[in-house]
């Protein structure tokens, strides 16, 4: 089995993340609540009013999961069906209800995990923020670092007592197009965006409608925050050093956002660890800002004097 990370001490919240050998020695204890946030983005089909099908991964979780750990079905249970973007965070009702009906109450310690990427493990574990919750950890490296480990896996499905999970939503965490709009000239404002580069530059076509990016942006690509070789987070100091050189320091407010605002809770989960506060997600991202004609578009290399700059 590979090495668990062993210094945790300049994480400001250690407990938010958790290793696959930790997880396993924690496994059927009381109050904890392991859930599978796997999600698959699949090519678009002819008549689709979304740049792609989201197919929850239901079927992988049926087929091998981690003991004990409940399903959850990010767009159908926490996602608001009353817009045509995918993924948009829901109201608080609808949040809490999903997450009691899984077993999840206010005192319950959650693990997070995810296939494919530990991007839908963190989207979720930004949400449980947003609404107020802060026991939640994320594995790391996700389902794939825990099979490659040859660690226990059940096709049992997790059940558990229905739960009071209490919703309070925190001012700020999500945010809309009119407010980034409004940012657009403020130096103290930095937009990050996690796409990968080429999207970022605008090269070739693009599956939100026009290529580019928000205008002013600085790029630090999810990808680039993980370990390829175990899907895991990068070390701290790496993390840390990736966003400075972009220009992203503590005091200045970070709006992240990406396609549709998933990948972007990648970078936001990090930030937090290394100690930023003034975080947010632009929660419709590119699949809400790229189809209006009626906002601009950046394409392109980025001037250096504009590359995070200071006011």
């Amino acid at each position: 089995m590979t090495e668990a990370r062993t210094d945790l001490s300049q994480w400001r919240e250690p407990h938010a993340l958790v290793e696959t050998g930790a997880l396993e020695k924690i496994l059927g204890e009381s109050g904890l609540r392991v859930v599978d946030c796997t999600t698959w983005l699949r090519p678009a089909e002819p008549g689709d009013d979304a740049p792609y099908r989201v197919v929850p991964g239901r079927a992988e979780y049926d087929a091998g999961h981690i003991p004990g750990a409940v399903f959850l079905d990010i767009q159908g249970m926490i996602s608001d069906p009353g817009t045509r973007l995918k993924f948009m965070a829901p109201p608080a009702e609808r949040f809490a209800d999903a997450m009691g009906a899984l077993g999840i109450g206010d005192d319950t310690r959650v693990v997070l995990y995810s296939a494919g990427s530990i991007m839908w493990a963190t989207r979720v574990w930004w949400m449980l923020r947003a609404f107020g919750f802060e026991g939640a950890a994320v594995l790391d490296g996700g389902w794939e670092k825990w099979k490659a480990e040859g660690r226990p896996v059940s096709s049992e499905p997790g059940r558990y007592p229905p739960a009071r999970f209490t919703a309070s939503p925190a001012s700020g965490r999500f945010v809309d197009r009119d407010y980034v709009r409004s940012r657009l000239d403020d130096a103290d404002t930095v937009m990050v965006n996690a796409l990968a580069p080429a999207f970022h530059l605008g090269e070739g076509p693009s599956r939100y409608g026009r290529p580019g990016r928000i205008p002013g942006s600085v790029n630090v690509p999810a990808a680039s925050l993980l370990d390829p070789s175990n899907g895991a987070f990068v070390a701290l100091d790496e993390a840390r050093r990736l966003h400075e050189e972009a220009g992203i320091d503590r005091g200045r407010h970070v709006v992240a956002y990406c396609g549709g605002g998933i990948s972007a809770t990648v970078g936001l989960f990090l930030l937090h660890q290394l100690g930023y506060d003034d975080l947010t997600l632009y929660d419709g991202s590119m699949g809400d800002w790229a189809p209006d004609p009626g906002l601009p578009i950046e394409t392109g290399p980025q001037p250096p004097s504009r590359r995070g700059s200071q006011p």
